[in-house]
């Protein structure tokens, strides 16, 4: 018996030390992130052109068709990978916080 409540002494101490840690790494991530989105999105060139083709009916071109290698799509794709990233962090952040809060 007395085994059973040193381990579990010993997980609550490791889960109170380390995850104040990994939410402050977890929230950093979060911010450098949430910059590099505000940067690519002031990169990208504006797409308002695009919507006039829908009224016109006119076919895509060569370079609407390779979009994603140009500039502005490799802009688009870190963009969406940034916010997956913050959404995942974000995630993980809440779910150490009800993990720290049950333990302590």
């Amino acid at each position: 018996m007395k085994l059973f409540l040193l381990a579990d002494q010993i997980q609550s101490d490791w889960i109170t030390k380390v995850f104040p840690v990994l939410r402050y790494v977890l929230f950093g991530i979060v911010v450098a992130c949430a910059i590099v989105i505000i940067i690519s999105i002031l990169l990208q060139t504006n797409s308002s052109s695009d919507a006039g083709n829908v009224i016109t009916g006119s076919q895509e071109s060569y370079y609407s068709q390779n979009k994603g290698s140009t500039r502005d799509g490799k802009l688009k794709i870190l963009t969406i990978v940034m916010a997956s990233v913050i959404a995942f962090c974000a995630l993980l952040y809440f779910i150490s916080e009800i993990i720290n809060k049950t333990v302590a």
